[in-house]
């Protein structure tokens, strides 16, 4: 789906119609939401399980935050699964996601991502998907979102949030973004992950927990300042792609956004090809998209990778410290 514009006024504003009709739906779904937390008894893993959530729908920087976590724990000798949920793909799971046997279309674009930096693990119930990673020999868990899910109980919850967009209008879907009620929600948080840079500097400077500081940058091979770029993206925020080209001085030809997880029809990419050559422009998308094209589409279209890159290092190895050393702790035990 592709976010409707009023979700992005400010908090405070004049309500648009739309919104103002849809807010009782929001609470009626939001109390739903809590009645399910309260009365769920959540599986207890036996190794760690780090939370990385968010309290709005649309792409914050989850994932690259799950797969920077990811490659902290393996750096330190642990082995870390990442486990999602698999949306837009067809398989409900548990099943290991392989990139030599399955597609977007099975297994969904992130998994496939995820998959390239860590074994991944997709299932529609999350708890099942813990258990099948665990047997297969894990020794912490890394819950790609899931912070409204209570099925899986939690060592560490992280709340990813956009710097630039905060919470949106500050309502509840489907009159605005969020998830769940934003005090609710961050008394659950462990931390916030601030991706990016907020609009004030005080920004959730009354949260009595570590706001811990990133960014998501450009790596690998990247197109010269002054070249010539077609740019589309289907993901949450598409504008979010197109401003990290911008910073790179590309010369943005087109900016082209669809829905998030879109899946590219054969008229649209022949559009855009036909817009590429017409302009003398390279083809570029981000690595997401590009998992979701089919393969014979591939050829002469670009993509960007990305990574997370955090503000204070230090303070994210804190927090993974007592978990890094029960990790190690219960596989010393298991070799007993």
């Amino acid at each position: 789906m592709r976010a409707p514009d009023f979700w992005n006024e400010p908090p405070g504003s004049s309500v648009s119609l739309l919104a103002g009709l849809l807010t009782p739906v929001g609470a009626a779904l939001d109390a739903a939401g809590r009645l399910r937390r309260a009365v769920v008894r959540p599986y207890r893993a036996p190794v760690p399980v780090i939370c990385v959530g968010n309290l709005v729908v649309g792409g914050s920087g989850k994932t690259p935050v799950a797969l920077s976590l990811a490659g902290m724990l393996a750096g330190r000798g642990i082995a870390t699964a990442i486990v999602m949920r698999g949306y837009g793909g067809r398989l409900a799971g548990p099943v290991r996601v392989d990139p030599r046997r399955h597609d977007s279309d099975a297994v969904g674009d992130e998994p496939l991502l995820a998959s390239a930096s860590a074994p991944c693990w997709i299932a529609r119930d999350r708890a099942a998907g813990v258990r099948a990673a665990v047997a297969d020999g894990a020794q912490a868990i890394i819950l790609d979102d899931g912070f409204q899910n209570p099925r899986v109980a939690k060592d560490l919850s992280l709340v990813v949030i956009d710097a630039a967009n905060g919470f949106g209008n500050g309502r509840l879907l489907p009159a605005g973004p969020l998830r769940e009620g934003i005090a609710a929600g961050l008394a659950r948080a462990d931390a916030i992950v601030l991706v990016g840079e907020p609009p004030t500097a005080d920004a959730f400077a009354a949260f009595d927990r570590p706001v811990l500081r990133a960014s998501v940058m450009p790596v690998g091979s990247t197109p010269a300042a002054g070249t010539p770029i077609v740019a589309f993206a289907g993901i949450g925020r598409p504008e979010k792609f197109f401003a990290t080209l911008r910073d790179l001085n590309v010369r943005l030809v087109a900016e082209r956004g669809f829905p998030d997880h879109h899946i590219y029809q054969a008229h649209e990419l022949a559009a855009l090809r036909g817009e590429a050559a017409t302009t003398g422009a390279r083809l570029l998308t981000t690595r997401k998209d590009w998992l979701r094209l089919p393969s014979a589409e591939r050829a002469g279209i670009e993509a960007l990778d990305v990574e997370l890159r955090w503000r204070d290092p230090v303070a994210i190895d804190a927090l993974l410290a007592p978990l890094i050393t029960r990790a190690g702790d219960g596989d010393r035990a298991s070799d007993r």
